[in-house]
């Protein structure tokens, strides 16, 4: 019996959501979806009451949220607030933006404020996780991957991993082995299929049509005690959410 949750991250559909957030969502649990993690493009300026109350129709939890590292340094209180409201428990950011990471003492500057709002969400009964991309793989900082020095210098301030095991793979790493390093501090998993383009990039797929090897991952992350594994799909060749229905059928033949 699998230990996790099924949910999407909605910047899978963020064109969708910007067009009709509702009608979007309704498409989203008609797939099967269990939950949404919210993007970095919020609630697209629903009211956090009236999405609850969407949700709770629609059958959909709310998984969290991911703002980008600006709103959770310096407006952390009302997302912790917003993602409250409408019953979500994660928090998630990443240091997308190459500004952040453009040498060591960038890092470690994000590292203290990122490690500061994990203590912050721990008090208000947030979750607060670091997702991860290829590039925290390949850089470092003290000697060791940005990845792995990060989740070091958190540890005591609660914070949690969710790790994106495409972007591992990209950056060289093993998902699996990474996976059993920080399956203690795992609730969420960036769920994704790719392929190497000609000039050796990752170019997300639908689940089951890649490299990856989704049934070993889905089974460590459960082992490790996952609680939601969240499928997102970057970037899609066909309407995306053609796409969320091709994974979901896939999903459902061999996960579900």
């Amino acid at each position: 019996m699998r230990s996790w949750k099924l949910g999407i991250q909605l910047y899978t559909l963020r064109n969708e959501t910007l067009e009709d957030f509702p009608g979007t969502l309704r498409k989203v649990a008609e797939l099967g979806f269990e939950g949404v993690e919210f993007s970095h493009l919020g609630f697209m300026g629903t009211d956090p009451k009236e999405l609850r109350s969407l949700l709770d129709e629609l059958g959909l939890e709310a998984i969290g949220a991911h703002p980008g590292f600006a709103r959770v340094r310096d407006h952390l209180d009302e997302e912790i607030a917003n993602i409250k409201a409408v019953g979500g428990r994660y928090l998630a950011t990443s240091l997308f933006d190459p500004a952040l990471r453009h040498n060591e003492y960038s890092y470690r500057t994000n590292f203290r404020i990122i490690a500061e709002a994990a203590e912050r969400c721990r008090e208000e009964g947030i979750v607060f996780c670091f997702h991860n991309h290829e590039f925290e793989c390949t850089e470092t900082v003290d000697g060791q991957p940005a990845l792995d020095a990060l989740l070091e210098y958190g540890r005591d301030a609660g914070l949690q991993a969710e790790l994106d095991a495409c972007w591992l793979r990209y950056g060289g790493k093993d998902p699996l082995a990474y996976i059993r390093k920080y399956g203690d501090r795992l609730p969420l998993l960036h769920f994704k299929d790719m392929v190497w383009t000609e000039d050796r990039k990752a170019d997300t797929v639908e689940l089951g049509k890649g490299i990856m090897d989704l049934r070993a991952i889905a089974d460590e992350a459960g082992r490790a005690g996952l609680k939601w594994l969240v499928y997102e799909q970057d970037h899609c060749r066909i309407p995306p959410l053609e796409s969320a229905a091709e994974s979901m059928k896939w999903l459902k033949e061999n996960l579900l």
